[in-house]
């Protein structure tokens, strides 16, 4: 197979299949232990992962669903959950308050048990912006805080976002893993040889795992199908917005226009000129020209 079709070398990781291609699969399991060592910064290595069953079903019939895009052990049993978010969802920070639920209420034992828990990680790679307020702040790592003291009340629950759109360093800009690792994501599909900064081991399988030209048929056409639902999720978003800008902005020059008319009205009003006449030149009703 031939990357032609797009006229990309390597697959696109915001796509369900790129994404699961590169970190969910037991062949490319030291990817994701290098990418999830690069986020921890050397506070701890993660020297083994073991994948566990994306799909968990709650405990009762009216339990929802959670389906996470890759979901792994750690060799000391503390949970990781990966998920790559392509766009914006109005309550995106319940729904990974929800999702971390999961593996904390997997660790309960029957009989007596002390309550003791394993850590786990949510890590979240967005495409899109969660807080314009920091337009360079990119990267978030989030714990229970006390408010008073402003520290950490508990550390085992540590929710990661990376905001892919704000990281746009240049390749001789990268300083670290971390930084490499985000670099990678935000440009893999767009390049077309692997960069010279991006010359340590993993990354060479990384870009191995990643060309298109090399995956068998059955590969390329769930990539095709995934990028097609990827460039069609991308397409809605971009009308929607497009729609939002163009409904504002026609509401913005009605108001222009009313709050125009009613200056026109006061002016006309404190003239004496008769509502009726004032009506007939404004377009306002009588009974508004009547409250000014």
């Amino acid at each position: 197979m031939t990357g032609e079709t797009y006229g990309d070398r390597y697959v696109n990781p915001y796509t369900d299949f790129g994404f699961k291609k590169l970190f969910g699969t037991e062949m490319n399991k030291e990817l994701l232990i290098s990418f999830v060592n690069s986020l921890l910064c050397g506070r701890e290595e993660i020297k083994d992962l073991s994948y566990l069953n994306t799909e968990h079903l709650g405990t009762g019939e009216a339990d929802r669903r959670a389906v996470f895009d890759v979901y792994c052990e750690t060799e000391r049993g503390e949970k990781v959950l990966v998920e790559m978010q392509r766009g914006e969802q109005q309550f995106f920070k319940d729904r990974s308050l929800y999702y971390a639920t999961f593996p904390i209420r997997e660790q309960g034992k029957r009989g007596e048990w002390d309550y003791r828990l394993k850590a786990v990680y949510v890590i979240g790679i967005l495409n899109f912006v969660m807080d314009d307020r920091s337009p360079e702040d990119y990267h978030h790592e989030v714990q229970l805080m006390d408010k008073q003291t402003k520290e950490v009340f508990y550390d085992k629950l540590t929710f990661i976002y990376l905001e892919m759109p704000k990281f746009n360093k240049r390749e001789d800009e990268l300083v670290g893993m971390f930084e490499k690792w985000l670099f990678v994501l935000r440009n893999l599909s767009r390049l077309m040889e692997r960069p010279v900064t991006l010359q340590d081991r993993v990354f060479k399988r990384l870009f191995e795992a990643a060309e298109i030209a090399k995956f068998s048929q059955t590969e390329y056409e769930a990539y095709e199908d995934s990028l097609k639902a990827y460039r069609d999720w991308q397409n809605t978003i971009a009308t929607a917005e497009y729609k939002g800008v163009e409904r504002g902005r026609a509401e913005g020059l009605a108001e222009g226009e009313k709050r125009k008319a009613l200056e026109i009205a006061r002016q006309m009003k404190s003239r004496g000129i008769p509502a009726d006449v004032v009506a007939q030149c404004t377009g306002l009703d009588v009974e508004n020209i009547g409250r000014l």
